[in-house]
């Protein structure tokens, strides 16, 4: 397949765009980075009133000098995309290009930027859908540039640095932020605008950045690999609260999704009048997927009264371990789009079981 994106080499001496093919040390790692938008790329600009996509990737680039200590840089600029503008359809695009690159033999590792407020759903998209021994690495700031304490180039020189780790490798794709090194399958944002709002609330980190060396201390808890085929169209994400009104999910069902992922409240139990929508949305053929709207923990089946975990483990509900709604619903889409059946679904949501 043959891609739009202007590949861009950049002499690690200089930080300048190259228009001609450059030599590297055989010792020296090549890291492609894959710019797509995000906060990373971000400025104030007075005729919008505010914070917007300006900077391209060498525009970051020659502001991060310190990113050529590491490796030989390629550059391309696919997009300058707000986190809330990512689509799964875009995450797709990005899959297709990044196995493109991974498959080369001039790559050793890929540094991807991103807006944070969708960036553990795309790098997660990548890492059930991307097949690789080369380390892939999905980065973002929470600061945008024009604040004097952007985080986005010391983000940028921790990712470059574990692109071009050789420990790195085998491990699918990994976010970092704030030192912290985490698995895409793990990590979640869970606050608005700390600079360390990246964390793996249920196994925690799995390496960190000290004093500029890469610390890997252990490997992803679990990790899948699917081959889309065909993208769903309508995979919708419900919230259960108290009182939840069961016509939501009749209208949601009646819209004919491909899949659903429920997000139950504790251990996966539901109000009661939600109860029968979900058995009515499995008997017309549709998967539904439970998670816990609780941070921490897994969904079990355990309580047995109407509506509760064992019901709707009995009538058909697939459990979806410790992922969030979120992930959920990008593994979900993953599989839909694989041809996966529902044993096939359950069976890989419920790896821990």
């Amino acid at each position: 397949m043959q891609y739009p994106y202007a590949l861009h080499h950049t002499d690690h001496t200089v930080g300048e765009t190259s228009g001609l093919s450059y030599k590297h040390s055989n010792k020296r790692s090549r890291v492609l980075i894959i710019f797509t938008g995000g906060t990373i790329s971000m400025t104030v600009d007075q005729a919008f009133g505010g914070i917007v996509p300006s900077l391209s990737g060498q525009d970051i680039l020659r502001r991060t000098p310190s990113v050529y200590e590491h490796a030989d840089i390629s550059v391309i600029d696919f997009g300058q995309y707000p986190g809330p503008h990512i689509t799964p359809e875009i995450m797709w695009e990005l899959s297709q290009l990044i196995q493109h690159h991974a498959d080369t033999s001039d790559i050793d590792g890929i540094v991807v930027t991103h807006g944070t407020d969708t960036l553990e759903e795309t790098a997660y998209f990548l890492d059930c859908t991307i097949s690789t021994h080369k380390p892939i690495v999905v980065v973002g700031s929470m600061r945008n540039s024009s604040e004097p304490d952007w985080d986005g180039p010391r983000n940028l020189r921790d990712c470059i640095a574990i692109a071009s780790h050789p420990r790195a490798q085998n491990l699918g794709v990994l976010v970092c932020l704030a030192e912290e090194i985490h698995a895409a399958s793990e990590v979640s944002k869970l606050n608005t605008s700390n600079v360390s709002t990246f964390e793996s609330p249920n196994f925690g980190p799995i390496g960190r950045i000290v004093n500029g060396a890469v610390m890997l201390y252990r490997k992803p808890v679990h990790r899948d690999h699917f081959v889309v085929k065909q993208l769903p169209t309508f995979v919708p994400l419900l919230t259960c609260y108290t009182s939840s009104e069961a016509r939501i999910l009749q209208a949601t069902v009646g819209m004919r999704p491909n899949g659903i992922v429920i997000e139950a409240m504790g251990v996966g139990n539901v109000p009661p009048q939600m109860y029968e929508e979900i058995v009515h949305a499995i008997k017309t053929g549709i998967p539904v997927v439970l998670v816990s709207r609780c941070p921490i923990g897994r969904v079990e089946h355990l309580y047995a009264y109407q509506g509760a975990g064992k019901q709707l483990y009995q009538a058909g509900v697939i459990f979806a371990d410790y992922l969030n709604g979120q992930k959920a619903r990008i593994k979900l889409i993953t599989m839909l789009g694989a041809g996966a059946s529902h044993e096939e679904l359950r069976h890989s949501f419920e790896w821990s079981a």
